[in-house]
């Protein structure tokens, strides 16, 4: 039976020795909670780090992994140091401020807690490849293991793979200045399917995916390397039915009695957070003493309360912050504190869940203010605890969570002035309205809760992952690099013949096409192989490059997609066909036109055809006119005489029937049956020479974001050097 195999950085399981007892203890942390439904109702195996066992004993040790086996959750066992640089080092002291949008923060220092990030993701892959069976789902959860999806597309070819990130995925120009951004990127890519909590963080994502890597992501997907990688909306909730059970025993209006009692009467303005400096506590106390300032009459009147849950408490970041909290709460309690009350209430330390609902009945005003915050839980949890449809919110419009609760009173928690104004708002705020608000957000909560999220995900993980003949497919493609058999095969063959592309293929894109001039070690390689082999270059590239770059070799070159065509040992090019340029005019002005108003772009004529490239254009504003240029030329171009190709960064117009399959035929005139013909190219304008040659013939596609129908791949023109290398020496 195919399973679901959760993992994630932790399990939500930690396993200690009490007394000399093994315990091991349930964890209440927001992913733990939103997938304790999948992980009982669907038989799931959930993978993670399940905290120190530094201090037990190898018996201790296997009796607590059987425990954990017994409860379908797999342990990947970490050492102190690594998971201190993986965890501490490079998940929270890079990865989580810079996603945070808290550049101040990142340490881009951080070579040696890369290297731990890699190694722990390699290890957690080993770990899933050991659980997996044909057909499971495999569900990723969160920043700690962006590498963990194409490790496991490497391993598990045809498995269905999912990853949701948790935090929020910041814009292009933030996530850019990562130094691993690209692997980052292509370790993401590896999934099938993508979830972000909002539309902005997978826009976010597509738009640095289009930077980094070049991709022409659309809205909902991305192809690489030949697969199509889709992008989701999957906003987490809470359980909300288990939140207003919680609201409504008997025992927790008790508790929210008791403390409302405790208020004496004073209205309660409640924040929960944990102390993290994304939370935005600081400026929310600043905010309220900005209220205290603004409404002294109101000092006895209400009663801040701030729970602050510890996190992270060995970092020593997080230690300089917590007293910088501890010291702004007891100078503003020390300024506005009256003989009959203090403002703030502050509780550093966790409570269980049922004191945390009673916090949330008790409450008259939610305080929620984070900086940054991929959803943010505590503010669903208030909405699902006011069972009675009345209290009121307020939220950071820079939290995830104000994609959908419209209704609460929408803050920029860097205006201390707003907060504060907002405060008074929600305390004076007519009894009707809140009532119209709450009862709208519990509408929204009770139907999207993590039930909800949950099965959405997985159904469009279904839908996103390739059936069982498309991943064996996609498994066939994984392992098609170049066999040593074949390259024993080609080496020894009495004769060869090589069809060699250029751009992308001998040497890698430049900005610009005349910076991708051959260097003086590809001209060298390339004379060497053509003392034994024929060697054809066919290129796109105008006639006049190819003649000025290899016109002294003694090679058969073959320009502009075919048309011309100049033979070894010969100074004469011989167009395909008569000039067939008549349609040019209209087409240019058209592109001339798209020039102008795209910078970065610009045109490039050949004999028949029409070149638009957009290589250093910035990404969004190439997808968009070139979506619209698309367009436009549709409607110009006759379908039965010209064909509109799409290359890499560039949109060329050619007259239907010239494209290199043609040379195919002139190139195989005369060869022997028993010579070994080779081509290798990198784009859709190559697939036309693969289709032309017979099935003997040994095809190598170059480069990973394409679908070919070459019986082999290369990953670039790095990897194409090589291999001619090898054959010739």
């Amino acid at each position: 039976m195919a399973r679901l195999l959760i993992v994630s950085n932790r399990l939500p399981i930690s396993v200690r020795i009490d007394r000399g007892a093994l315990c091991l203890t349930r964890s209440s942390g927001g992913l733990a909670a939103a997938m304790r439904g999948p992980h009982e109702r669907m038989c799931a195996v959930w993978i993670g780090w399940p905290g120190s066992v530094a201090g037990l004993t190898p018996e201790q040790r296997q009796d607590a992994d059987e425990a954990l086996a017994g409860i379908r959750a797999v342990p990947v066992h970490l050492g102190a140091t690594e998971q201190h640089r993986f965890y501490d080092g490079f998940s929270n002291g890079v990865l989580w401020p810079l996603f945070h949008y808290l550049l101040d923060k990142v340490n881009l220092d951080a070579e040696l807690d890369w290297e731990a990030y890699q190694r722990v993701n390699e290890r957690f892959a080993d770990a899933v490849a050991a659980q997996y069976r044909p057909g499971d789902a495999i569900w990723i959860h969160d920043y700690q293991l962006m590498l963990l999806p194409a490790l496991l597309r490497r391993r598990l070819p045809g498995a269905r793979i999912g990853f949701f990130l948790h935090v929020p995925f910041p814009s292009a120009d933030v996530f850019r200045i990562l130094p691993w951004r690209e692997q980052i990127v292509r370790g993401l890519l590896g999934a099938d399917l993508l979830g972000f909590h909002t539309a902005g963080y997978r826009r976010n994502f597509a738009a640095s995916a289009a930077h980094v890597l070049g991709l022409d992501p659309d809205e909902a997907a991305i192809e690489h390397d030949g697969r199509r990688v889709g992008l989701g909306v999957h906003p987490i909730s809470i359980d909300a039915a288990e939140i207003a059970r919680l609201a409504a025993h008997p025992a927790v209006r008790d508790e929210a009695a008791r403390i409302r009692a405790e208020a004496g009467g004073r209205k309660i303005v409640l924040g929960i957070d944990r102390l993290d400096y994304t939370k935005g506590i600081p400026r929310r106390l600043l905010a309220i003493e900005r209220f205290l300032e603004r409404e002294p009459e109101l000092r006895d009147e209400v009663r801040f309360v701030q729970l602050a849950v510890p996190t992270r408490e060995m970092a020593g970041a997080y230690a300089d912050f917590r007293r910088v909290v501890h010291e702004m709460v007891g100078r503003i309690n020390g300024q506005h504190g009256t003989t009959y009350a203090t403002p703030i209430h502050y509780m550093h330390r966790s409570l269980p869940l049922e004191q945390v609902v009673a916090l949330y009945v008790a409450a008259d005003v939610m305080l929620v203010t984070p900086l940054r915050d991929g959803m943010n839980l505590v503010a669903k949890e208030y909405v699902a605890a006011r069972i009675d449809d009345d209290g009121a919110l307020i939220l950071s419009e820079f939290a995830g969570a104000a994609s959908e609760l419209a209704e609460a009173i929408s803050v920029n928690p860097y205006d201390i002035g707003s907060v504060a104004a907002a405060v008074e708002r929600a305390l004076t705020m007519p009894h009707g309205e809140q009532r119209t608000r709450m009862a709208a957000l519990r509408r929204r909560v009770d139907a999207h809760d993590v039930h909800a999220w949950a099965q959405s995900f997985l159904d469009d993980l279904d839908r996103a992952a390739p059936g069982p003949a498309a991943a064996a497919q996609s498994a066939q493609a994984a392992r098609r690099q170049v066999p040593e058999s074949v390259v024993d095969r080609v080496r020894n063959a009495p004769q060869r013949v090589w069809i060699l592309d250029y751009d992308g293929t001998l040497v890698p894109f430049a900005p610009v096409p005349d910076l991708a001039a051959p260097d003086e070690e590809l001209l060298a390689l390339l004379r060497t192989l053509s003392e034994r082999d024929r060697v054809h270059v066919v290129s796109g590239r105008r006639r006049a490059d190819i003649e000025r770059w290899f016109g002294a070799l003694p090679l058969h070159l073959h320009a502009e997609h075919g048309f011309w065509s100049r033979p070894k040992a010969c100074d004469d090019w011989v167009p395909l066909e008569a000039d067939a340029a008549a349609w040019k005019g209209e087409v240019r002005a058209l592109l001339e036109d798209f020039t102008r108003r795209t910078p970065g772009s610009f045109i490039e004529e050949k004999t028949v055809t029409l070149a638009w490239h957009y290589r250093t254009v910035e990404p969004e504003l190439a997808g968009e006119h070139v979506r619209e240029l698309r367009a436009r030329l549709a409607e110009r171009v006759s379908a039965d005489a010209l064909e509109l190709l799409g290359g890499a960064k560039v949109l060329e117009i050619r007259p239907r029937g010239v494209h290199k399959g043609r040379v195919v035929p002139l190139i195989l005139d005369d060869v022997s049956s028993q010579a070994e013909v080779i081509a290798i190219g990198d784009d859709r304008t190559d697939e036309d020479i693969f289709a032309a040659l017979p099935p003997s013939a040994c095809t190598i596609h170059v480069g990973g974001n394409d679908k070919s129908c070459a019986v082999y791949r290369l990953p670039d023109a790095r990897a194409v050097r090589s291999l001619l290398r090898s054959i010739h020496a």
